[in-house]
């Protein structure tokens, strides 16, 4: 069990816990996920990019998020991927939107677009005070 399996089965048992609740999110923000790519076309080529994979379920975007390559690729054998950290995810990512962590297994978690926006706005905050301390 990996330590954001471990955080996740705690943040479960003790939602009312706010020390769950940060402990799991910046385990999550800190870390790096492996998100299924589309096949790259000439275009994005050229223009040095990829285009994430997102999946639609119950009428619902989602963007898949996994914590090892092993759990991807049990999910999509010959998915391409890169991996992204937590933050660069949160920062990046708008609404209507839903993630889609380590689907398939015992650790799955849905985020869903507010709660998302919530990590953006701490990811932001944290960015802004550390911004104003390297100018003081």
């Amino acid at each position: 069990m990996e330590k954001l399996d471990e955080a996740l089965v705690n943040l479960r048992q003790n939602m009312r816990d706010g020390k769950k609740q940060s402990e799991f999110y910046d385990l999550f923000l800190n870390s790096s996920f492996f998100v299924p790519v589309l096949e790259e076309s000439e275009q994005q080529e050229k223009a040095g990019g990829v285009m994430p994979l997102i999946t639609e379920a119950d009428g619902k975007d989602y963007l898949m998020l996994f914590s090892t390559l092993e759990r991807l690729q049990a999910w999509a054998p010959a998915a391409r991927s890169i991996q992204v950290p937590g933050y660069l995810l949160a920062l990046n990512t708008v609404e209507p939107l839903n993630w889609a962590l380590n689907f398939g297994t015992e650790y799955f978690k849905q985020f869903h677009p507010a709660e998302i926006a919530w990590l953006r706005e701490s990811v932001e905050s944290c960015n802004a005070e550390a911004a104003g301390r390297q100018q003081a």
